[in-house]
């Protein structure tokens, strides 16, 4: 039986104008997800571009094929922002329009106005690579979401299959050739886009829920400034990990207060503060590694647990920390701030309170010191033997640290 393809279009207008408004008012408008945002989008752009190719076969073809196939690469290129979002990125509007402008002028210089396939080639290559960007990153996400993530891959990674089969069989078979019009026809896909536009929606539905969920719970266990954990993620995170049954091991707290912050803020205004505590948290991620926490214990000081790792370690580590720092310079060239650090040993099955007051007495004896130092809170404070992260009037080398002898 022959498919009328003008009445597949049709339909697949009226169900795109459905999925359209119910997603948009069930879903969007009750989680407000990215996720969802650009769902709705690409809904929008499919269901416009189904509504452009009603208008082959008459005068208006001559843009409106163009302008349609373009519309349906720029629902392609949502689905793809869509999925992005999930793992926390952002999509540029060079990113989503190079694809569908590449379409557009290739199908405008193809005959247009006869040619109801004008730049068929560029347009089934580009669908393909779109669909099989949405499956690499659905696949790459954390497997965390619930289970139709993994469906979603499935079906997306399929599309890009199919797409990539008609473009391969439009090249060499031609528009009318009978391998292509029998399995990749215009009607064939319209009906198989229908059933992936519906299975999809509801797809997207849960993600999009489940997306709303991560962000809740991001918010309220991460520091909305740097990024890193919040005072309660942190204690939780570390108490936890000290009354892990395991073998017994000694792990490191280092407790970091960035020097003379209020002088920062006083002197060149909150907002250079608030790029010393970022430029601090992006230090510390550059370098800790990724079994090790980070948290914002409070205003300018922060805290980390190394698991496992030793005092020598934990130095290194401070040092480290603050060599990037005082690489870094802030808008104007304003430089970083040194910072003072207390270390402590934290042994399993230990309590974490003990330790972070342990760590904060040796903060206080570094700050006590002259600061820009790293005290150990495992030796008698006069006694301590401190490290000083950056430059000394000796003429150190920036970031190089300068063992002082014992007092």
């Amino acid at each position: 039986m022959d498919l009328d393809i003008a009445t597949l279009r049709v339909a697949f207008a009226v169900l795109s104008l459905m999925m359209l408004a119910l997603f948009y008012f069930v879903t969007f408008r009750t989680t407000r997800s990215r996720y969802s945002g650009w769902w709705c989008a690409a809904v929008a752009s499919f269901l416009s571009g189904s509504a452009a190719y009603l208008l082959d076969g008459t005068s208006q073809q001559v843009w409106a094929n163009p302008l349609g196939n373009g519309l349906i690469v720029l629902g392609a290129a949502s689905a793809w922002a869509a999925t992005r979002s999930l793992g926390g990125l952002t999509t540029s509007p060079l990113q989503l329009g190079v694809a569908p402008l590449v379409t557009v002028l290739a199908a405008a210089f193809d005959d247009p106005a006869t040619n109801v396939w004008s730049g068929g080639p560029i347009f089934l290559a580009v669908m393909s690579v779109m669909f099989g960007l949405s499956a690499r990153e659905l696949f790459r996400m954390d497997r965390d979401l619930t289970g139709i993530q993994n469906s979603m891959t499935v079906v997306t990674g399929l599309a890009a299959v199919y797409y990539a089969g008609r473009c391969i069989a439009f090249v060499a078979d031609g528009a009318e050739g009978p391998v292509f019009t029998t399995y990749f026809g215009s009607a064939v896909t319209t009906l198989i886009s229908m059933a992936l536009l519906a299975t999809v929606s509801f797809s997207m539905s849960v993600l999009s829920n489940e997306q709303s969920h991560r962000d809740l719970v991001r918010q309220a266990t991460t520091d909305g400034l740097t990024g890193l954990l919040n005072r309660t993620r942190f204690l939780a995170l570390a108490t936890r990990e000290l009354r892990q049954p395991k073998r017994p091991r000694s792990d490191a707290l280092i407790l970091a207060d960035l020097d003379h912050f209020k002088a920062i803020n006083d002197t060149h205004g909150h907002q250079a503060g608030d790029d010393a505590l970022r430029a601090f948290a992006t230090a510390c991620r550059q370098t800790v590694r990724s079994t090790d926490l980070i948290g914002r214990f409070g205003g300018e000081e922060f805290i980390l647990h190394l698991p496992g790792a030793t005092l020598d370690m934990a130095e290194q580590v401070a040092m480290s920390i603050s060599s990037r720092l005082h690489a870094m310079t802030g808008p104007g060239g304003i430089a970083m701030p040194t910072v003072s650090y207390g270390i402590v040993e934290a042994r399993s099955g230990g309590d974490l309170t003990t330790f972070i007051a342990a760590a904060d007495a040796a903060l206080y004896q570094a700050k006590v010191m002259g600061r820009d130092r790293i005290v150990r809170g495992d030796r008698p404070p006069r006694g301590a033997t401190e490290t000083k992260t950056t430059n000394d009037r000796h003429g150190s080398r920036p970031g190089r640290p300068t063992v002082l002898p014992e007092n």
